[in-house]
């Protein structure tokens, strides 16, 4: 497996639909534990495995995490962390099902920050 989502539980209705595995997280615990699942068993040439509560018929790896801007928000300095060491799964953020938190940069704002100009 190459994606993994995690989520609320209509958008992992959608994303299984899709093709994407994935488990729900409900709040800042079931995120936190559900993440720490995906990456601290990781192997370069196995990717992550998922074993544990929530995720008993996941198995494989994980390249791409795709989670909901709120489970990023809930996830906090861990998923900062994880993404500071360039390892896989990579994290993706997406607006959940109501669109973007208020105060959270597009793509586009980031580089557009970073490069120093806008078009």
């Amino acid at each position: 497996m190459d994606y993994f989502f995690l989520g609320d539980p209509e958008l992992v209705t959608a994303f299984r639909f899709a093709g994407v595995r994935g488990g729900q997280v409900l709040g800042p615990d079931e995120a936190l534990e559900a993440f720490k699942k995906l990456t601290q068993n990781w192997d370069e040439t196995a990717g992550a495995v998922l074993p544990g509560t929530g995720f008993d018929d996941v198995s494989g790896n994980c390249r791409v995490l795709i989670v909901t801007e709120e489970v990023a928000d809930w996830l906090g300095r861990a998923l900062t962390d994880w993404q500071l060491t360039g390892r896989y799964p990579l994290v993706v953020e997406i607006p959940g099902p109501l669109g973007r938190l208020p105060g959270r940069k597009t793509l586009v704002d980031s580089i557009r920050e970073a490069v120093g100009i806008q078009v």
